[in-house]
C-alpha cells in the first residue's frame, strides 16, 4: 500500500477535525470556568512554585499552553508580571499541557474504543448547543468539542495506515538508529518544524501519537520527536513578544532557555531515562513499549501511554530541576535582550491592540489586567501635581507640567486601546457575566481617563496662577494641600481594588469620598466668608475655586471607579 494524494488530505482533514474539537473544547472550559481562571491569574506572587501552580492550573483549565503563554508575555510587557514569575508560569504550563497528552492517551487508545466514547459526548453536548443560558451553552461547547476531539483522534488512527500496511516506509524510518546522535537532532527537528508548522502542540502531539500507536515510529523516535515538540511551543511565545517591550521579549526568550535547558539535559540521560520510562509503562500497562516489536499489538498498546509518560516525566524533572536556577535564568535573558534605552524600558500596552488574541474569556483577564496598569498611570498623575504644587522651583514645575501632559496623553491613547480591544472581544460569545465585565471596564477606563484630564486642567491653571504671579494665603494653599492629600489617598486605595479586587476597599473609598466632600464644603464656606469680608485677593480666589472644584470631580471619579468595580451603579 502506498499513500496517495487523497490519502494526505483525508490525513489533514482528521487533524483538522481534531485541533477543532479542542479548540471548541478550549474555548467552552474557559468560559465555563472564567470566574477561575480570572481568581488563578489574579494571584500571582513572588513565590517561584506557586507561580508553577499558577501556570499549571491556568493550562489544565483552558487546555491551551499557548493561551497561557501569550497572556504570560502580554502581562509582563504591560508590568504586571515579572520576570521571575514570569519563568514559574512558563514551566507550569509545560506541565499543564501534559494533561492533554493523557486525554489523548486514555480516550484515543482506550479499549473500549474511541469511537465509543466520542458519540455519547456528542449526544450530551449537541441538545444544549440550544440553551438560551450562557453558561448551558459554554457546557455544550465542552461536551461538544471533547466528543470532536475523540473523532479527530479516530479519523487519524483510521487514515493512518498500520506499519504492516506500508512496510516500505516503516521499515525506512525504523532503520534510522535514534542513538546516533545526528539522527537524533533529526527527529528532533520534526518534531519543533510538526508545532511550527501545524501551530499547535496538541495537533503535533496526537500526530505522534498515532504514528507510534499504528507501529510507524518506534519509541525512541516518538520520544524525541516530543523534545522537539517542546521547543516549538515557544515559538508562539516569541512571536507575540516580538511586538512587545524589551520585558516580554525576555520572558519569551527565558521560555526557549527552559525548553533548549531540557533538551541539552535529556541528551545526556536519553537512554537511561527511556529505560525508566518503560519500566513504568510495563508497570502501569503490562506491555513494554521499548522491547516490544514495533509490528506487535503489545507495541500499538504501550506507545501512545509510554510518550504519554515521557512527555510529563520530561516537563516534570525539567521543573524540578530548573526552578532552583530561576534566578540565574533572568538574569541571562536580561543580558541576551538588553535595554535599548528609557523609552523601550517602559511599560506599554500595545500589546493587547497588535498581538494575537486568545480566547474571549482570556482575553478579558488580560483586559483587565490593562485596566489596573492605567489606574497606575493615573495614580502617577496625582503624584506628580502634588509635586507641582508644593514646588517653588519654576524649571521644576515646568518639568512637572510637562510629565503631567505627557502622561494625561498616555491616558487617553490608552483609555482608546483598551476600548477597541473590548470591542474586539465582545465580537466572540461571551457569557451574561463576561458581558457585564466588559461593560464595567468601559466604564472604569472612561473614569480614569477623565481624571487625568481634570488634573492637565489643573495644570494649567496653575501655569496660568506662576505667569500671573497670584499668590494664595497660607489657609488656601493648606486646604488644597489637605484636599490633594485625600485624593493621593483615595488613588491609592482604587488602585489597591483594582488590583485585588478587595470589595472591603469600597468602604474606605466612599469615607474618603465624603471627607473630601465635608472639606470642599467647609473650605467653600469658609472662602465665600472671605468674600464678604473683602479681605482676600480676588484673582486668586477665582483660581482656589477652580481647583477645589476640579479636586472635588476628581474624588468623584476615583470613588466611582471602586463602585464600579464592586458592581454598584454611580448614579445612587
Amino acid at each position: 500500500m502506498s499513500l496517495s494524494i487523497f490519502d494526505l488530505i483525508v490525513i489533514a482533514g482528521s487533524l483538522g477535525l481534531f485541533v477543532y474539537g479542542i479548540k471548541t473544547l478550549s474555548e467552552g472550559s474557559q468560559r465555563l470556568a472564567s470566574s477561575k481562571i480570572r481568581s488563578i491569574l489574579s494571584n500571582f506572587t513572588t513565590s517561584k512554585f506557586s507561580g508553577v501552580l499558577n501556570g499549571f492550573l491556568t493550562t489544565v483549565i483552558s487546555q491551551s499552553s499557548s493561551a497561557t503563554t501569550i497572556m504570560m508575555v502580554s502581562f509582563v510587557n504591560s508590568g504586571l508580571l515579572n520576570l521571575k514569575q514570569a519563568i514559574g508560569v512558563i514551566m507550569g504550563a509545560n506541565i499543564g499541557t501534559t494533561t492533554t497528552a493523557v486525554l489523548i492517551a486514555f480516550f484515543g487508545f482506550s479499549a473500549y474504543g474511541p469511537e465509543n466514547w466520542a458519540l455519547p459526548f456528542i449526544a450530551l453536548g449537541f441538545p444544549l448547543l440550544f440553551a438560551n443560558n450562557p453558561q448551558i451553552k459554554s457546557l455544550a461547547d465542552l461536551l461538544f468539542g471533547f466528543g470532536i476531539f475523540i473523532l479527530g483522534i479516530t479519523a487519524l488512527k483510521t487514515s493512518i495506515p498500520l506499519a504492516t500496511e506500508i512496510p516500505e516506509i516503516s521499515n525506512l524510518i525504523a532503520s534510522v538508529d535514534v542513538d546516533n546522535f545526528w539522527m537524533f537532532l533529526l527527529f528532533v527537528a520534526l518534531g519543533t518544524l510538526f508545532t511550527v508548522i501545524l501551530q499547535s502542540s496538541s495537533a503535533s502531539l496526537v500526530l505522534t501519537l498515532v504514528l507510534a500507536g499504528n507501529g510507524i515510529l518506534g519509541f525512541e523516535q516518538a520520544a524525541a520527536i516530543v523534545l522537539g515538540e517542546n521547543i516549538g511551543t515557544t515559538v508562539t511565545a516569541n512571536l507575540a513578544a516580538n511586538i512587545g517591550n524589551v520585558h516580554a521579549k525576555r520572558a519569551a526568550r527565558a521560555h526557549s532557555i527552559f525548553n533548549v535547558f531540557g533538551l541539552l539535559l535529556m541528551l545526556m540521560v536519553f537512554p537511561w531515562f527511556l529505560k525508566g520510562v518503560d519500566a513504568v509503562t510495563a508497570g502501569v500497562i503490562g506491555e513494554s513499549p521499548l522491547y516490544s516489536p514495533t509490528s506487535s499489538e503489545a507495541y500499538r498498546n504501550a506507545a501512545p501511554w509510554g510518550i504519554t509518560f515521557f512527555h510529563i516525566g520530561f516537563n516534570v524533572l525539567n521543573t524540578l530541576i530548573f526552578i532552583w536556577f530561576t534566578d540565574s535564568v533572568a538574569k541571562l535573558v536580561t543580558r541576551l535582550v538588553p535595554g535599548t534605552g528609557k523609552i523601550d524600558e517602559e511599560y506599554n500596552l500595545e500589546f493587547i491592540e497588535r498581538g494575537p488574541m486568545g480566547t474571549p474569556e482570556l482575553s478579558l483577564m488580560e483586559a483587565r489586567k490593562e485596566v489596573a496598569k492605567l489606574g497606575r498611570l493615573t495614580q502617577k498623575i496625582i503624584v506628580y501635581f502634588n509635586e507641582l504644587f508644593n514646588s517653588k522651583d519654576v524649571k521644576f514645575v515646568k518639568k512637572r507640567m510637562n510629565k503631567i501632559k505627557k502622561y494625561e496623553n498616555i491616558t487617553d491613547r490608552v483609555e482608546v486601546e483598551i476600548a477597541n480591544y473590548l470591542m474586539r472581544v465582545s465580537r466572540g460569545e461571551l457569557s451574561s457575566d463576561s458581558s457585564e465585565r466588559v461593560r464595567m471596564m468601559l466604564s472604569v477606563i472612561s473614569e480614569l481617563e477623565r481624571v487625568g484630564d481634570l488634573f492637565y486642567q489643573m495644570s494649567l491653571t496653575m501655569e496660568h496662577k506662576i505667569e500671573d504671579r497670584i499668590y494664595f494665603t497660607p489657609e488656601q494653599r493648606a486646604a488644597i494641600e489637605t484636599m490633594l492629600s485625600l485624593l493621593s489617598e483615595a488613588g491609592k486605595i482604587m488602585n489597591d481594588y483594582l488590583d485585588t479586587d478587595n470589595a472591603e476597599l469600597l468602604t474606605d473609598a466612599k469615607r474618603l469620598k465624603r471627607e473630601i466632600m465635608t472639606h470642599k464644603e467647609k473650605v467653600s464656606s469658609e472662602h465665600y466668608k472671605s468674600i464678604e469680608k473683602g479681605d482676600y485677593n480676588i484673582r486668586s480666589g477665582l483660581v482656589y475655586n477652580d481647583l477645589l472644584n476640579a479636586c472635588e470631580k476628581v474624588g468623584e471619579n476615583i470613588t466611582n471607579v471602586s463602585e464600579r468595580l464592586a458592581g454598584k451603579n454611580v448614579a445612587t
